[in-house]
């Protein structure tokens, strides 16, 4: 049995550049880390070998050549293997045409168990890979999850992260996992990790490993796309008041008065 985990490559900074005639991000001369979230998924995925002494940790990405780095910090971490998804066909594909390529990727491969991928990514912050990625796969999901409770070879039990608590949800797996921060402490590489990740080369998959229909990936294979981007305009002004919590709390209900808020 698979333990897959979906990770991402993403930029190390708030101010990233974009290609505005296609709408994607520059990621060339940027620094790159491991999605932060995604350092959950893998932790988890360790965890839960270890608890049940079942399955290999397998960790896929799609990106550039550089991609490598992120499957090599896994490795360190206890990963056993790393597949980097990579081609110039695969560029600039939004979160459809990256779910349905991973999907194939974890079709080729095969004996899923359970998929793991972090909530969201901090560079898109849309939180769809993962459904997305079960409904490629016609398995279920089950959405940020802070708490493994029970877990076998044909079912899980888990606490689900609402606004309110939580929900304990049940699956049958195979299942799509997208976990968030509260659901461990992602640990640090050990010494032999470091040395296995230092000599590691990842299988490459390129469009004609996956048998893909190239209509569905890479730009596209992207129904959404970024029509503009912008930086919002720094608003300055306002005014400021001194005084002591009595005077300023007045002050603010005269203000709001003003305003016709109250």
């Amino acid at each position: 049995m698979n333990i897959f985990v979906c990770i991402k490559q993403v930029p190390n900074t708030a101010k990233v550049k974009w290609d505005l005639e296609r709408g994607t991000l520059i990621r060339e001369g940027v620094e790159s880390i491991c999605n932060p979230f995604d350092l959950h998924a893998i932790e988890e995925a360790l965890r839960v070998k270890e608890r049940t002494g079942k399955g290999k940790v397998l960790v896929l990405t799609m990106g550039p050549p550089q991609a490598e780095e992120v499957l090599k910090e896994a490795i360190s971490l206890g990963a056993e293997d790393g597949i980097l998804i990579s081609d110039r066909a695969f560029a600039g594909a939004d979160t459809l045409a990256t779910s349905y390529t991973l999907s194939k990727a974890i079709e080729k491969i095969g004996n899923p168990w359970i998929i793991f991928t972090g909530k969201q990514a901090i560079d898109g912050d849309t939180a769809q890979v993962g459904p997305e990625l079960a409904a490629m796969l016609k398995i279920p999901q089950v959405t940020y999850v802070r708490k493994i409770v029970e877990i076998n070879e044909n079912n899980a039990v888990m606490e689900r992260l609402t606004d309110y608590g939580y929900d304990v949800v049940e699956t049958s797996l195979p299942a799509v996992l997208t976990v968030v921060k509260e659901i461990n402490e992602p640990r640090l590489p050990s010494l032999r990790g470091k040395m296995k990740a230092r000599t590691f080369k990842p299988v490459v998959f390129t469009p004609r490993d996956l048998d893909v229909d190239e209509s569905r990936i890479g730009l596209q294979g992207s129904p959404t796309s970024v029509k503009k981007v912008f930086q919002p305009e720094m608003k300055k002004g306002g005014e400021k008041f001194e005084g002591s919590a009595e005077e300023l709390a007045l002050i603010l209900v005269e203000k709001l008065k003003e305003l016709r808020v109250i």
